[in-house]
């Protein structure tokens, strides 16, 4: 193969595989050894930012981008007229390998379009990473893409490999993927989830007993779907990400708002503006599902099933509960201080340590880097001074919209501010 073809079929695949946007890799803690190449402890994927706040990148391709699905909202479909290419698996290992050893990457995010069959295309994406681990000695970090109605033994086997698995669920609801997928079917994204959660867990029991038992996807499993293409509120969205939390035990759910990249009268129509503002709000109600002890139909239920999109959800709740507020920081019990707009889990956690010495004032609560430009309306402490108490949600709102500032100003109308 020479040199200008790979470099054509790179960049062809590359560009294919810049919507898959379920890139993490946290959890993950494939150590090198027997002087292997890489290291996946702390590593992420092309520009992703691991937990300690690096940022770091890895080889982002599709093995190919043929695909004998024809699925509304995909560029890959098969009815779409674009440039085809296709690497043989060797081609794959070569890559990542000489891409590593020039420091370009830190491993390997391998995704596919789906040929022949899912069996087929899932048995070479496990081809790769079996070259690199046992042939290459590689130990850096690999995520594979799981294919929808793969065999059990194919999902056992990439597990044993791979850092990570995820297979995307597309659309958020069964009958957005009947409309747009009229060929999928909902049940065969669910088996290979099924499969990951279940090797994940006999694993782990089984390392307790035999220590020399293998990692199995040591960084779990996660799942993507398209936000905008098929009509679903956002009630619908958090309902059905919170399924995938709980029955599959996901490390992340991701959201890609949909690109306009079709004139099909099922889909925005192209110049349509990408959801950028709706997705960021689904990633900040799944923060407060993951790690504040907010339930879903806290935050969208019948009666408010979209999220605002002037002020974030947090402080959204805490406009519609004003009943619950102000907090007095120096009594308040964890969960009820989290949902004080303008504190993070860090900043709780501070509090809490810190006034088992003294009752805590504003400037104590500043020290700590609570943003009191928001929280200050919803607490009280130590001090003398306070913020009105008689203002309504509504009234509320507007102040806070009036002094704040947001990247994505310029989405809204010109006479709000968005909160952060």
């Amino acid at each position: 193969m020479s040199f200008e073809r790979t470099q054509e079929k790179l960049k062809i695949l590359a560009d294919a595989a810049k919507y898959d946007v379920s890139c993490s890799s946290s959890g993950s803690n494939r150590n090198n050894t027997n002087k292997g190449l890489g290291d996946a402890t702390g590593m992420g994927i092309c520009h992703s930012y691991t937990e300690d706040g690096r940022c770091v990148s890895l080889l982002k391709i599709l093995l190919t981008n043929h695909c004998i699905f024809d699925c509304a909202y995909c560029v890959t479909r098969k009815s779409n007229d674009i440039k085809r290419a296709a690497f043989q698996v060797q081609e794959v290992v070569d890559l990542t390998i000489n891409f590593y050893r020039r420091n370009y990457i830190e491993g390997l995010f391998l995704s596919s379009g789906i040929f022949k069959s899912a069996d087929y295309t899932m048995e070479r994406l496990v081809a790769v990473a079996k070259k690199l681990r046992l042939e290459e000695n590689f130990n850096g970090y690999i995520h594979l893409k799981s294919i929808p109605g793969a065999s059990d033994e194919l999902m056992k086997e990439a597990g044993l490999y791979a850092d990570r698995l995820s297979v995307n669920i597309e659309i958020p609801t069964k009958e957005g993927l009947k409309l747009l997928a009229p060929e999928k079917n909902r049940e065969d994204f669910l088996k290979p989830m099924l499969k990951v959660k279940n090797e994940i867990i006999q694993y782990k029991s089984e390392k307790h007993i035999i220590k020399s038992t293998p990692k199995y996807a040591p960084a779990g499993q996660s799942t993507q779907m398209i936000i905008g293409a098929s009509g679903e509120t956002d009630q619908q969205i958090m309902w059905t990400s919170n399924y995938f939390y709980e029955k599959f035990n996901l490390k992340r759910v991701y959201y890609s708002g949909y690109i306009p990249i079709s004139y099909d009268s099922r889909l925005p129509q192209i110049g349509t503006d990408v959801p950028m503002l709706r997705e960021n709000r689904l990633y900040q109600t799944d923060w407060l599902m993951r790690f504040y002890g907010f339930k879903v139909h806290e935050i969208v239920n019948n009666e408010h099933q979209n999220l605002d999109l002037d002020v974030d959800p947090k402080l959204g709740w805490a406009l519609r509960n004003m009943e619950h507020f102000p907090v007095d920081v120096n009594k308040a019990d964890q969960l009820m201080l989290a949902r004080i707009p303008g504190l993070g889990m860090k900043s709780v956690g501070k509090i809490i340590q810190a006034r088992k010495f003294r009752k805590l004032n504003w400037e104590h609560l500043k020290r700590m880097g609570v943003a009191l430009n928001r929280a200050k309306y919803f607490l009280v402490c130590d001090s003398r001074d306070f913020e009105r108490r008689d203002l309504t949600g509504p009234q509320l709102k507007s102040i806070i919209l009036q002094n704040s500032t947001s990247k994505y100003q310029k989405i809204l109308s010109p006479q709000l501010n968005l909160f952060e």
